[in-house]
C-alpha cells in the first residue's frame, strides 16, 4: 500500500520515518539536517554508535526518540573517505540491501506506517525514475501504509490515508 504524496515528512503521522544517509554522515545536508535540528538526541545517539559499531553500506541503525516517532536510517550512501570529506554518492546495490533491511524490520517490530522521502535521489545521486520501481517492489508487498513524500512542501502536512 504505497501512496505518493505532496507535503512536509517532517509532519508525517507515520509511526516511522525512513531515509538515507552515508555510514559516517555529517546531518548537514537535506532531510538529515532538519532531523538534526529537531532532534539534537538522534546526531548525538548516531555519533555514539559510530564510534561503537562501525556500520556498514546497506544495513541501517534505528533511533527511537521522545514522541514515540522512530527515525530509520538507512546507509544507502557511501562513506566519506575522511571524517572531514562529504559522503559518497548512493548506489542501486545499497539501495536494495537497505530496502531488504527495512522490509525485515518492518515485519520484526510489527511497524504499522512508514514514511519515505524521494530515497536516495538528494545528496545520494540516483535517479528517482529508477529507484520508485525498486521500492515498489522491495516494499509493495508490506501491508502497512507506506508514504513516499516525491513532492516536499515545507510545512505542509500532507494527506495520508490509512494511518
Amino acid at each position: 500500500m504505497i501512496h505518493e504524496v505532496t507535503g512536509d515528512i517532517l509532519l508525517t503521522e507515520a509511526e516511522a520515518i525512513a531515509h538515507g544517509i552515508a555510514p559516517n554522515d555529517h546531518f548537514d545536508s537535506g532531510l538529515a539536517l532538519s532531523l538534526r535540528e529537531q532532534r539534537p538526541a538522534l546526531y548525538k545517539d548516531f555519533r555514539h554508535y559510530l564510534h561503537t559499531n562501525h556500520p556498514k553500506t546497506g544495513g541501517l541503525w534505528v533511533w527511537g526518540g521522545s514522541g514515540g516517532k522512530r527515525i530509520i536510517n538507512l546507509f544507502t550512501q557511501e562513506p566519506a573517505p575522511n571524517e572531514h570529506a562529504k559522503p559518497g554518492q548512493a548506489t542501486y546495490a545499497n539501495l536494495n540491501h537497505c530496502l531488504h533491511e527495512l522490509q525485515k524490520l518492518v515485519v520484526a517490530e510489527g511497524i504499522k506506517s512508514l514514511a519515505l522521502p524521494r530515497l536516495a535521489t538528494g545528496v545520494g545521486g540516483l535517479a528517482w525514475d529508477q529507484v520508485w520501481p525498486v521500492l515498489q517492489s522491495d516494499l509493495g508487498s508490506l501491508k502497512i501504509p507506506i508514504f513516499i513524500y516525491s513532492h516536499y512542501q515545507k510545512g505542509v502536512k500532507a494527506v495520508e490515508e490509512g494511518t
